[in-house]
């Protein structure tokens, strides 16, 4: 068995979970959750080292307190019972990218912004760009509501999920 130095070593536990989106795949430090996202192997093993590194952390499956509250309280969101989330978050990025994921917290419920408008609140309009590329970087989906960007300068289409989600927030 493994044995962690807890005071030099992070521990990132992570699960995945069935939803009405499909298969999520979650991962929690001690602080709370760092990434949320859909069970894509490749994206989340590029996830997974980013937290390694940015946090000296080691990573293992397992279960916490906070995917428990994290499953009740997706399911009342995705049942329409819950509009915001009431769970710690770790937000792992460039001091740049957690500025602009605080933004999107703002966005109230049922409402979409575009990343100028992001970027004037932080008070620099040339930003845009660099708004919608750390919209594009934000690891816990849903709780930090990436798809209420309008991303304007990146020409894709809005997938499923997010089409989903503001068509639930819009009824």
């Amino acid at each position: 068995m493994r044995k962690y130095n807890f005071e030099t070593k992070e521990v990132i536990v992570t699960t995945t979970f069935s939803t009405p989106l499909g298969e999520m795949f979650a991962a929690a430090s001690k602080k709370g959750i760092v990434i949320l996202s859909s069970f894509t192997p490749f994206h989340i093993e590029a996830k997974i080292e980013v937290l390694k590194s940015t946090l000296n952390a080691d990573v293992i499956p397992g279960n916490c307190e906070a995917f428990e509250i994290l499953k009740i309280q997706l399911n009342e969101y995705l049942n329409k019972q819950r509009k915001t989330f009431e769970i710690p978050l770790q937000l792992v990025g460039s001091p740049f990218q957690i500025k602009v994921w605080k933004e999107l917290l703002n966005i109230p419920y049922g409402k979409t912004i575009n990343c100028a408008e992001i970027a004037k609140k932080l008070e620099d309009e040339k930003l845009s760009k660099a708004v919608s590329n750390a919209t594009l970087q934000n690891m816990i989906d849903i709780l930090v509501p990436s798809f209420r960007v309008i991303l304007d300068e990146v020409k894709f289409s809005i997938d499923e999920k997010n089409n989903f989600l503001l068509k639930l927030e819009k009824e």
